[in-house]
Protein backbone atom coordinates (compact mmCIF):
# COMPACT_ATOMS: atom_id res chain seq x y z
CA UNK A 1 0.00 0.00 0.00
CA UNK A 2 2.89 2.37 0.74
CA UNK A 3 4.30 1.78 -2.76
CA UNK A 4 0.89 2.59 -4.23
CA UNK A 5 0.76 5.92 -2.39
CA UNK A 6 4.26 6.74 -3.66
CA UNK A 7 3.07 5.97 -7.21
CA UNK A 8 0.17 8.43 -6.92
CA UNK A 9 2.46 11.11 -5.51
CA UNK A 10 5.16 10.63 -8.14
CA UNK A 11 3.08 10.23 -11.30
CA UNK A 12 0.13 12.51 -10.46
CA UNK A 13 1.71 14.86 -7.94
CA UNK A 14 -1.04 14.09 -5.42
CA UNK A 15 -0.77 13.30 -1.71
CA UNK A 16 -4.47 12.56 -1.25
CA UNK A 17 -4.65 10.17 1.70
CA UNK A 18 -5.63 6.57 1.11
CA UNK A 19 -8.18 6.65 3.88
CA UNK A 20 -10.02 9.55 2.32
CA UNK A 21 -9.82 13.30 2.52
CA UNK A 22 -12.84 15.34 3.49
CA UNK A 23 -11.91 18.12 1.07
CA UNK A 24 -10.97 15.72 -1.73
CA UNK A 25 -7.92 17.79 -2.54
CA UNK A 26 -4.20 17.27 -2.83
CA UNK A 27 -2.79 17.84 0.64
CA UNK A 28 0.52 19.34 -0.48
CA UNK A 29 -0.50 21.33 -3.54
CA UNK A 30 2.02 21.22 -6.36
CA UNK A 31 4.16 18.30 -5.16
CA UNK A 32 6.90 19.61 -7.49
CA UNK A 33 5.07 18.13 -10.50
CA UNK A 34 4.97 20.86 -13.18
CA UNK A 35 3.79 23.13 -10.40
CA UNK A 36 2.73 26.67 -11.32
CA UNK A 37 3.10 29.29 -8.59
CA UNK A 38 0.07 31.57 -8.38
CA UNK A 39 1.72 34.88 -7.58
CA UNK A 40 -1.65 36.69 -7.93
CA UNK A 41 -3.38 34.62 -5.24
CA UNK A 42 -3.12 37.35 -2.56
CA UNK A 43 -4.35 40.14 -4.85
CA UNK A 44 -8.13 40.74 -4.69
CA UNK A 45 -9.85 40.66 -8.06
CA UNK A 46 -12.79 43.02 -8.59
CA UNK A 47 -13.90 41.60 -11.92
CA UNK A 48 -15.50 38.22 -12.53
CA UNK A 49 -13.05 35.39 -12.07
CA UNK A 50 -11.72 33.73 -15.21
CA UNK A 51 -13.72 30.52 -15.80
CA UNK A 52 -10.96 28.49 -17.50
CA UNK A 53 -9.00 26.16 -15.21
CA UNK A 54 -5.66 24.44 -15.80
CA UNK A 55 -5.79 20.75 -14.82
CA UNK A 56 -2.87 18.36 -14.36
CA UNK A 57 -3.05 14.63 -15.11
CA UNK A 58 -0.35 11.95 -15.14
CA UNK A 59 3.26 13.17 -15.27
CA UNK A 60 3.60 16.03 -17.79
CA UNK A 61 0.08 16.00 -19.29
CA UNK A 62 -2.00 19.12 -18.67
CA UNK A 63 -5.18 20.57 -20.13
CA UNK A 64 -7.55 23.56 -19.97
CA UNK A 65 -11.19 23.05 -18.96
CA UNK A 66 -14.20 25.35 -18.64
CA UNK A 67 -15.78 25.79 -15.23
CA UNK A 68 -19.35 26.02 -16.56
CA UNK A 69 -20.98 25.46 -13.16
CA UNK A 70 -18.83 28.09 -11.43
CA UNK A 71 -17.45 25.73 -8.79
CA UNK A 72 -15.21 27.31 -6.17
CA UNK A 73 -11.92 25.60 -7.04
CA UNK A 74 -8.47 25.88 -5.51
CA UNK A 75 -5.08 24.51 -6.44
CA UNK A 76 -4.83 20.83 -5.55
CA UNK A 77 -8.55 20.03 -5.81
CA UNK A 78 -9.43 16.69 -7.39
CA UNK A 79 -12.10 17.17 -10.06
CA UNK A 80 -13.99 15.08 -12.62
CA UNK A 81 -13.68 16.50 -16.14
CA UNK A 82 -15.19 15.69 -19.50
CA UNK A 83 -13.36 13.15 -21.63
CA UNK A 84 -14.02 11.09 -24.73
CA UNK A 85 -15.62 8.80 -23.74
CA UNK A 86 -16.66 9.12 -20.10
CA UNK A 87 -14.84 11.29 -17.60
CA UNK A 88 -11.33 11.65 -16.23
CA UNK A 89 -9.95 12.67 -12.84
CA UNK A 90 -7.45 15.51 -12.69
CA UNK A 91 -5.83 17.86 -10.19
CA UNK A 92 -6.38 21.62 -10.39
CA UNK A 93 -2.99 23.19 -11.02
CA UNK A 94 -3.97 26.81 -11.66
CA UNK A 95 -7.05 29.04 -11.41
CA UNK A 96 -7.77 32.71 -11.95
CA UNK A 97 -6.23 35.23 -14.31
CA UNK A 98 -2.86 33.48 -14.45
CA UNK A 99 -4.54 30.85 -16.62
CA UNK A 100 -4.73 33.49 -19.37
CA UNK A 101 -0.94 33.76 -19.35
CA UNK A 102 -0.57 29.99 -19.42
CA UNK A 103 -2.91 29.76 -22.40
CA UNK A 104 -0.92 32.43 -24.20
CA UNK A 105 2.28 30.53 -23.44
CA UNK A 106 0.76 27.31 -24.83
CA UNK A 107 -0.69 29.13 -27.89
CA UNK A 108 -4.27 28.31 -26.90
CA UNK A 109 -6.78 30.72 -28.48
CA UNK A 110 -9.65 31.57 -26.14
CA UNK A 111 -12.03 32.21 -29.05
CA UNK A 112 -11.40 29.16 -31.23
CA UNK A 113 -10.31 26.43 -28.79
CA UNK A 114 -13.03 23.93 -27.83
CA UNK A 115 -12.86 23.62 -24.06
CA UNK A 116 -14.23 20.54 -22.35
CA UNK A 117 -16.30 20.89 -19.20
CA UNK A 118 -15.63 20.38 -15.53
CA UNK A 119 -18.34 18.06 -14.26
CA UNK A 120 -17.88 18.22 -10.50
CA UNK A 121 -15.48 17.96 -7.63
CA UNK A 122 -14.36 14.37 -7.32
CA UNK A 123 -16.46 12.27 -4.96
CA UNK A 124 -15.15 9.42 -2.84
CA UNK A 125 -16.39 6.83 -5.34
CA UNK A 126 -14.63 8.73 -8.16
CA UNK A 127 -11.36 8.74 -6.23
CA UNK A 128 -11.60 5.03 -5.41
CA UNK A 129 -12.12 4.12 -9.07
CA UNK A 130 -9.29 6.50 -10.05
CA UNK A 131 -6.92 4.75 -7.65
CA UNK A 132 -7.96 1.36 -9.02
CA UNK A 133 -7.16 2.60 -12.53
CA UNK A 134 -3.73 3.83 -11.42
CA UNK A 135 -2.92 0.45 -9.87
CA UNK A 136 -3.46 -1.19 -13.30
CA UNK A 137 -0.99 1.00 -15.21
CA UNK A 138 2.34 -0.73 -14.48
CA UNK A 139 1.05 -4.32 -15.00
CA UNK A 140 -0.65 -3.17 -18.21
CA UNK A 141 2.55 -1.56 -19.50
CA UNK A 142 4.62 -4.69 -18.82
CA UNK A 143 2.04 -6.93 -20.49
CA UNK A 144 1.82 -4.58 -23.49
CA UNK A 145 5.59 -4.81 -23.96
CA UNK A 146 5.34 -8.60 -24.06
CA UNK A 147 2.62 -8.35 -26.70
CA UNK A 148 4.66 -6.00 -28.91
CA UNK A 149 7.62 -8.38 -28.74
CA UNK A 150 5.37 -11.29 -29.67
CA UNK A 151 4.03 -9.35 -32.66
CA UNK A 152 7.63 -8.39 -33.58
CA UNK A 153 6.89 -4.67 -33.73
CA UNK A 154 9.84 -2.29 -33.77
CA UNK A 155 8.51 -0.03 -31.02
CA UNK A 156 8.74 0.48 -27.27
CA UNK A 157 5.84 1.07 -24.90
CA UNK A 158 7.18 3.81 -22.63
CA UNK A 159 4.18 4.53 -20.43
CA UNK A 160 0.48 3.75 -19.93
CA UNK A 161 -2.13 6.15 -18.55
CA UNK A 162 -5.59 4.95 -17.59
CA UNK A 163 -8.53 7.31 -17.65
CA UNK A 164 -10.11 8.00 -14.26
CA UNK A 165 -13.23 5.93 -15.00
CA UNK A 166 -11.22 2.91 -16.30
CA UNK A 167 -12.87 3.02 -19.73
CA UNK A 168 -9.83 4.12 -21.74
CA UNK A 169 -6.05 3.70 -21.70
CA UNK A 170 -3.43 5.80 -23.48
CA UNK A 171 -0.30 3.90 -24.57
CA UNK A 172 2.74 6.14 -25.12
CA UNK A 173 5.31 4.57 -27.44
CA UNK A 174 8.63 5.33 -29.10
CA UNK A 175 9.44 4.20 -32.63
CA UNK A 176 12.21 5.18 -35.04
CA UNK A 177 10.07 4.43 -38.08
CA UNK A 178 6.43 4.13 -39.05
CA UNK A 179 4.70 1.23 -37.29
CA UNK A 180 1.49 -0.50 -38.33
CA UNK A 181 -0.09 -1.23 -34.96
CA UNK A 182 -3.65 -2.00 -36.09
CA UNK A 183 -3.26 -5.62 -35.04
CA UNK A 184 -1.70 -4.47 -31.76
CA UNK A 185 -4.75 -2.32 -30.94
CA UNK A 186 -7.07 -5.28 -31.48
CA UNK A 187 -4.99 -7.49 -29.20
CA UNK A 188 -4.71 -4.82 -26.49
CA UNK A 189 -8.44 -4.08 -26.57
CA UNK A 190 -9.24 -7.77 -26.23
CA UNK A 191 -6.66 -8.23 -23.49
CA UNK A 192 -7.56 -5.24 -21.27
CA UNK A 193 -11.24 -4.66 -22.20
CA UNK A 194 -10.81 -0.87 -22.55
CA UNK A 195 -10.66 1.62 -25.37
CA UNK A 196 -7.09 1.93 -26.70
CA UNK A 197 -5.35 5.13 -27.79
CA UNK A 198 -1.78 5.14 -29.13
CA UNK A 199 0.40 8.27 -28.85
CA UNK A 200 3.91 8.54 -30.21
CA UNK A 201 6.44 10.49 -28.14
CA UNK A 202 10.13 11.33 -28.49
CA UNK A 203 13.05 10.40 -26.29
CA UNK A 204 12.89 13.68 -24.34
CA UNK A 205 9.15 13.29 -23.71
CA UNK A 206 9.71 9.74 -22.49
CA UNK A 207 12.31 10.90 -19.97
CA UNK A 208 9.86 13.55 -18.78
CA UNK A 209 7.11 10.99 -18.27
CA UNK A 210 9.26 8.35 -16.58
CA UNK A 211 11.30 10.80 -14.49
CA UNK A 212 14.54 10.27 -12.62
CA UNK A 213 17.46 12.00 -10.92
CA UNK A 214 19.97 13.97 -12.97
CA UNK A 215 23.75 14.11 -12.41
CA UNK A 216 23.20 17.36 -10.49
CA UNK A 217 21.33 15.42 -7.81
CA UNK A 218 17.97 17.03 -8.55
CA UNK A 219 14.86 15.60 -10.18
CA UNK A 220 14.83 15.94 -13.97
CA UNK A 221 13.86 19.38 -15.29
CA UNK A 222 11.53 17.84 -17.89
CA UNK A 223 9.65 16.10 -15.08
CA UNK A 224 9.29 19.00 -12.66
CA UNK A 225 8.98 22.24 -14.65
CA UNK A 226 10.33 22.13 -18.23
CA UNK A 227 7.58 21.79 -20.83
CA UNK A 228 9.11 23.28 -24.00
CA UNK A 229 11.97 21.27 -25.49
CA UNK A 230 14.32 23.47 -27.51
CA UNK A 231 16.98 21.94 -29.73
CA UNK A 232 20.43 21.59 -28.15
CA UNK A 233 23.58 21.52 -30.28
CA UNK A 234 27.18 20.65 -29.52
CA UNK A 235 27.99 24.31 -30.16
CA UNK A 236 26.47 25.10 -26.77
CA UNK A 237 29.12 22.91 -25.14
CA UNK A 238 31.92 24.45 -27.22
CA UNK A 239 30.99 28.01 -26.28
CA UNK A 240 31.05 27.03 -22.60
CA UNK A 241 34.43 25.26 -22.96
CA UNK A 242 32.97 21.91 -21.89
CA UNK A 243 34.55 18.57 -22.71
CA UNK A 244 32.88 17.07 -25.78
CA UNK A 245 32.37 13.74 -24.06
CA UNK A 246 29.02 12.25 -25.20
CA UNK A 247 28.60 10.32 -21.96
CA UNK A 248 28.88 13.49 -19.87
CA UNK A 249 26.83 15.72 -22.18
CA UNK A 250 23.92 13.29 -22.68
CA UNK A 251 20.98 13.08 -20.30
CA UNK A 252 18.81 10.11 -19.44
CA UNK A 253 17.03 10.48 -22.78
CA UNK A 254 20.38 9.85 -24.56
CA UNK A 255 20.10 13.33 -26.07
CA UNK A 256 22.16 16.40 -25.22
CA UNK A 257 21.15 17.81 -21.83
CA UNK A 258 18.63 20.64 -21.97
CA UNK A 259 20.57 22.48 -19.25
CA UNK A 260 23.37 23.18 -21.76
CA UNK A 261 21.14 26.00 -23.03
CA UNK A 262 20.50 27.58 -19.63
CA UNK A 263 23.73 29.62 -19.43
CA UNK A 264 24.49 29.74 -23.14
CA UNK A 265 23.22 33.31 -23.64
CA UNK A 266 25.40 34.53 -20.78
CA UNK A 267 28.48 33.00 -22.40
CA UNK A 268 27.57 34.39 -25.82
CA UNK A 269 27.25 37.90 -24.38
CA UNK A 270 30.56 37.55 -22.53
CA UNK A 271 32.60 36.44 -25.55
CA UNK A 272 31.32 39.13 -27.93
CA UNK A 273 34.40 41.28 -27.30
CA UNK A 274 36.87 38.39 -27.29
CA UNK A 275 39.46 38.31 -30.13
CA UNK A 276 39.51 35.71 -32.89
CA UNK A 277 40.92 32.43 -31.58
CA UNK A 278 42.03 31.15 -34.99
CA UNK A 279 44.82 33.74 -35.27
CA UNK A 280 48.07 32.81 -33.46
CA UNK A 281 50.11 35.33 -31.50
CA UNK A 282 53.48 36.29 -33.02
CA UNK A 283 56.16 37.30 -30.51
CA UNK A 284 59.96 37.17 -30.62
CA UNK A 285 60.09 34.08 -28.42
CA UNK A 286 57.90 32.15 -30.87
CA UNK A 287 54.36 31.62 -32.14
CA UNK A 288 51.65 31.00 -29.54
CA UNK A 289 48.57 28.98 -30.46
CA UNK A 290 45.19 29.23 -28.79
CA UNK A 291 44.12 26.32 -26.56
CA UNK A 292 41.21 27.32 -24.31
CA UNK A 293 39.40 30.24 -22.66
CA UNK A 294 38.28 31.10 -19.15
CA UNK A 295 35.37 33.29 -20.19
CA UNK A 296 34.41 35.05 -16.97
CA UNK A 297 38.00 35.58 -15.78
CA UNK A 298 38.76 36.97 -19.27
CA UNK A 299 41.86 34.82 -19.68
CA UNK A 300 42.90 32.99 -22.85
CA UNK A 301 45.39 30.14 -22.67
CA UNK A 302 48.10 29.74 -25.32
CA UNK A 303 50.83 27.21 -26.01
CA UNK A 304 53.97 27.50 -28.16
CA UNK A 305 53.48 23.90 -29.29
CA UNK A 306 50.60 23.73 -31.77
CA UNK A 307 50.00 20.00 -31.43
CA UNK A 308 50.50 19.66 -27.70
CA UNK A 309 48.67 21.60 -24.99
CA UNK A 310 51.47 21.60 -22.44
CA UNK A 311 53.15 24.53 -20.73
CA UNK A 312 50.05 26.64 -21.17
CA UNK A 313 50.46 30.37 -20.72
CA UNK A 314 47.49 32.39 -19.35
CA UNK A 315 47.15 35.65 -21.25
CA UNK A 316 44.59 38.36 -20.38
CA UNK A 317 42.18 39.26 -23.18
CA UNK A 318 43.42 42.86 -23.22
CA UNK A 319 46.99 41.62 -23.81
CA UNK A 320 45.84 39.30 -26.62
CA UNK A 321 44.16 42.23 -28.38
CA UNK A 322 47.30 44.32 -27.95
CA UNK A 323 49.51 41.63 -29.50
CA UNK A 324 47.12 41.01 -32.42
CA UNK A 325 46.93 44.73 -33.22
CA UNK A 326 50.74 44.94 -33.12
CA UNK A 327 51.07 41.90 -35.41
CA UNK A 328 48.81 43.57 -37.98
CA UNK A 329 51.31 46.44 -38.07
CA UNK A 330 54.25 44.04 -38.38
CA UNK A 331 55.41 44.54 -34.80
CA UNK A 332 56.45 41.68 -32.54
CA UNK A 333 56.72 42.06 -28.80
CA UNK A 334 59.59 40.45 -26.94
CA UNK A 335 57.35 38.26 -24.81
CA UNK A 336 53.75 37.19 -24.70
CA UNK A 337 53.29 38.50 -21.18
CA UNK A 338 53.98 41.87 -19.62
CA UNK A 339 56.59 41.96 -16.90
CA UNK A 340 54.76 41.35 -13.69
CA UNK A 341 54.92 43.80 -10.84
CA UNK A 342 56.50 42.66 -7.58
CA UNK A 343 54.01 40.87 -5.42
CA UNK A 344 52.80 43.03 -2.58
CA UNK A 345 52.33 41.73 0.88
CA UNK A 346 48.97 40.11 1.12
CA UNK A 347 46.68 41.78 3.61
CA UNK A 348 45.70 39.28 6.21
CA UNK A 349 44.38 39.09 9.74
CA UNK A 350 46.94 39.80 12.40
CA UNK A 351 46.51 38.26 15.82
CA UNK A 352 47.23 41.19 18.10
CA UNK A 353 45.25 40.28 21.20
CA UNK A 354 46.04 36.60 21.43
CA UNK A 355 42.67 35.11 20.46
CA UNK A 356 44.36 32.02 19.09
CA UNK A 357 45.90 31.06 22.42
CA UNK A 358 43.76 28.56 24.26
CA UNK A 359 45.85 28.90 27.41
CA UNK A 360 45.65 32.66 27.73
CA UNK A 361 43.46 32.43 30.85
CA UNK A 362 45.62 29.85 32.57
CA UNK A 363 47.68 30.69 35.64
CA UNK A 364 51.15 31.33 34.28
CA UNK A 365 53.00 31.37 37.61
CA UNK A 366 55.94 29.07 37.80
CA UNK A 367 54.74 26.13 39.75
CA UNK A 368 57.75 24.28 41.07
CA UNK A 369 57.35 21.23 43.15
CA UNK A 370 58.61 21.81 46.63
CA UNK A 371 61.22 19.32 47.65
CA UNK A 372 60.56 17.53 50.86
CA UNK A 373 63.16 18.26 53.49
CA UNK A 374 64.23 15.26 55.45
CA UNK A 375 65.29 16.12 58.97
CA UNK A 376 68.40 14.59 60.33
CA UNK A 377 67.41 12.41 63.32
CA UNK A 378 70.69 13.31 65.04
CA UNK A 379 69.71 16.99 65.19
CA UNK A 380 67.36 16.37 68.15
CA UNK A 381 70.18 14.68 70.06
CA UNK A 382 72.44 17.69 69.83
CA UNK A 383 72.80 19.79 72.93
Amino acid sequence: MENFRETICYTRGCMNDESGNSSNSCQSGGCNKLHTHDWLSDIPCNSDEFDIVEVRFKNVRKGFFKNVNQFKLNQGDLIAVESSPGHDIGIVSLVGNLVRLQMKKMNVDLQTFEFKKIYRKAKSIDIEKWKEAISLEIPTMLRARQITQKLKLNMKIGDVEFQGDKTKAIFYYIADERVDFRELIKVLAEEFKVRIEMRQIGARQEAGRIGGIGPCGRELCCTTWLSNFNSVSTGAARYQELSLNPQKLAGQCSKLKCCLNYELDTYLDAIKDFPNTSTPLEVKEGTAYYQKTDVFKEIMWYSFDKNNSINLVPVPVSRVKEILNANKQGIKFDTILIETEPIKDKLDFQNTVGQESITRFDDKRNRKKKKKKYRNPNENQKG
